[in-house]
């Protein structure tokens, strides 16, 4: 395992010098034990359209198992009308998030899909430091099978509001060597829309290891959902991404697809406090 040429490219260019390659191949038991007790767990992968979606899938805690330290099992199946249905076999990303803690660990595997759901034969397992998360809590678990959905080629103004009031976005790319799913936060509004067919964040500052600018630079590929916390709907955008180096490492994406499931998700969270991130429009 090492970096990929995306990778090295970036951190050349962010001036980072023989940067120690943090991922394993197998989880420690403790990372095992992180993921049993999560509620969540968020895949990123390409649809049959060589489209990139985030997905978020759900589960009464102990839904995520690993049989053995290199194999992750998922017990479910993306929601109703979510872009990756019926997609999670191939290369896949993960993450699993625990905003309670701010705890977070990344995965990356080889999947395949049966009627009880992914099984993900791990390649790259590292955990993530808990900048940029906001703190909640679930209150309540609302279940919506056959959430409606619509789709288009571009952001209408539902879209553009519950991307400007997000704190938390799920970002999945793709790059030489499989996929990869990581959290962004900021104050509400970091996420700035720019027209129907733009969004672009900041590039705060992480682990330096630049495994999402990585792939962006790399092919490019890239989906965003971000999902309301208060009602369940989730929003998934899907397009392609670049680096605006005069922007102090601004992502911009170029909208291509978007989805939205309203009161999808089901579980509803409580904020207790909000992350600690520089202001809005600060890298």
């Amino acid at each position: 395992m090492g970096y990929h040429a995306g990778e090295l490219a970036v951190q050349a260019r962010a001036g980072v010098i023989d940067r120690p390659f943090g991922a394993e191949p197998a989880m420690p038991e403790v990372a095992r034990t992180f993921l049993s007790a999560q509620p969540w767990i968020a895949l990123g992968a390409e649809d049959a359209g060589g489209r990139v979606w985030a997905s978020l899938l759900y589960g009464a805690p102990g839904f995520v198992t690993s049989p053995t330290p290199d194999v992750v099992h998922v017990a479910a199946t993306p929601l109703a009308g979510d872009p990756l249905a019926g997609a999670l076999d191939g290369p896949v990303g993960g993450l699993a998030l625990e905003p309670s803690t701010r705890r977070r660990m990344r995965l990356n595997g080889e999947a395949s899909s049966s009627a009880d759901g992914t099984t993900i034969r791990l390649e790259q397992v590292y955990s993530n430091c808990p900048k940029y998360i906001a703190t909640r809590e679930v209150e309540a678990i609302v279940p919506n099978a056959a959430p409606a959905r619509a789709a288009s080629t571009a952001l209408d103004a539902r879209a553009t509001a519950r991307l400007a009031a997000a704190d938390t976005a799920f970002v999945a790319t793709r790059g030489p060597d499989g996929f990869d799913v990581s959290h962004r936060g900021g104050r509400p509004g970091f996420l700035a829309v720019d027209d129907e067919r733009t969004v672009s964040w900041p590039d705060y500052q992480g682990n330096r290891m630049f495994n999402t600018l990585g792939n962006i630079a790399a092919d490019g590929a890239c989906g965003l959902t971000v999902v309301d916390p208060e009602d369940g709907t989730t929003l998934y955008v899907s397009g392609h991404a670049e680096i605006l180096w005069e922007r102090a490492r601004t992502v911009r994406l170029t909208v291509a697809a978007v989805v939205r499931l309203e009161h999808a998700a089901p579980l509803r969270w409580r904020l207790e406090r909000p992350a600690r991130n520089p202001p809005v429009g600060a890298a």
